[in-house]
């Protein structure tokens, strides 16, 4: 019997020790073994939940224990987390997590401390949710050289903005809707400023070119400015509007970034819709790829976090292929301001604004939603997008890049 810790009983914690009690018999049958909860830490008590009597208050009870090999974090925040999965490492406790800001901000240290105490540091649950990216990205695609991921990584603002896009709703009347059907927090910062996809773009771009990037370092646009005519607009043109964590290496160097994107309808990524994710991978010789499926949840969340478990006991005493990547260096960052993109401009729609815009940017097919005038651009760089839109002469509306 294989034992292991949850530490924080939350939605999470509680859905993978629903996974592993509900699925023992699957599990048994895939392992040849049973993988059984044995503590779980936290600050509550469950008095009516049948886990209540392996709960603990003492991360001790978890860390001193022989019998337990395998930790499940699942708290949420850098600390106690970080500092909790650093003691299981040294103690040469396996740790699995869904935990992407600690991964995000200490997984570079954490992969070579599992390594250097014959551990393993598994996080597939922490981009995602329930969807397999990390393995794949790991092991799948091995022979490949990746050349971009873009990503819509948050299901909080996927729900926002296809209601916006699908019924012409307002931003905030959305934003209302999500809170009261449970898909946003009741602060909705990290979902709706990109915090959470900076966060999860951070990762992707680790095991894509091998360089942990700092996520309060990275480009990041939330979509808080988006408005239903910005909705329309991008109907006009064939797209859909999503917030896109993009990384691509230019000149060697690793760009990771999150913003609004325009999505043609004829990309992929344009059709995930509601709470769902999808991850698209573009790589050297396989072309690119689609992963999609619920990117948060309950059980979905849990299923990859049990997946990890299982894959460290599948291959306990094996060399497995495990993630590495360094701590980003100053000098690894791409510089944003060389990125250059196409871009959907809109402006106001006065007297003449078709032939100023058209003596600025070309011959550009125009069209007006309600009093704005808009175009897609040629790519090219933000200062250059800043300059033109001055030489316009009207009032800029919106600027988003296209995808």
């Amino acid at each position: 019997m294989v034992n292991v810790a949850i530490l924080g009983f939350g939605v999470v914690g509680s859905g993978a020790a629903e996974v592993l009690t509900d699925n023992r018999r699957v599990i048994e049958k895939n392992l040849g073994e049973t993988v059984a909860v044995k503590r779980i830490l936290d600050l509550r008590d469950f008095p009516d939940s049948p886990f209540g009597p392996l709960v603990t208050h003492d991360f001790n009870d978890i860390l001193n224990d022989p019998d337990i090999t395998i930790v499940a974090e699942m708290m949420g925040g850098s600390h106690p987390a970080y500092d909790f999965t650093k003691a299981c490492l040294e103690a040469g406790k396996s740790v699995v997590t869904s935990n992407k800001e600690v991964v995000a901000n200490f997984g570079a240290e954490l992969l070579e401390l599992a390594a250097k105490n014959g551990a393993r540091y598994l996080f597939e649950a922490s981009v995602g949710g329930g969807i397999p990216i990390i393995r794949p990205m790991v092991n799948d695609l091995a022979s490949n050289e990746i050349l971009s991921v873009n990503g819509i990584l948050n299901g909080t603002t996927n729900y926002i903005l296809t209601k916006m896009l699908d019924e012409g709703a307002d931003y905030a009347d959305v934003l209302k809707d999500a809170q009261q059907k449970g898909y946003a927090e009741r602060n909705p910062a990290a979902d709706v400023e990109g915090l959470d996809a900076a966060r999860k773009i951070v990762i992707l771009a680790a095991l894509s070119f091998g360089k942990l990037l700092n996520p309060n370092q990275i480009y990041c646009e939330g979509i808080t400015k988006i408005t239903a005519e910005d909705a329309e607009t991008a109907k006009a043109f064939g797209c859909s509007v999503k917030l896109i964590g993009h990384t691509e290496l230019m000149d060697g160097k690793v760009l990771a970034m999150v913003s609004p994107r325009m999505v043609p309808c004829s990309n992929p990524l344009a059709g995930v819709a509601d709470v769902f994710n999808g991850i698209l991978v573009d790589a050297n010789m396989l072309g690119e790829c689609m992963f999609y499926g619920k990117g948060a949840g309950k059980l979905p969340t849990a299923s990859a976090v049990v997946a990890d478990i299982i894959d460290i006991v599948a291959h306990r005493g094996k060399t497995e292929r495990a993630p590495k990547f360094a701590v980003a260096t100053e000098s690894d960052y791409a510089d944003m301001s060389a990125y250059a993109t196409k871009r959907c401009f809109s402006f106001e729609n006065t007297d003449g604004a078709a032939a100023k815009i058209k003596a600025v940017f070309g011959d550009v097919e125009t069209v007006t939603v309600g009093n704005r005038i808009a175009f897609i651009s040629e790519a090219m760089t933000e200062a250059q997008a800043e300059q033109k839109a001055a030489e316009v002469g009207l009032n800029l509306i919106s600027r988003i890049r296209m995808l």
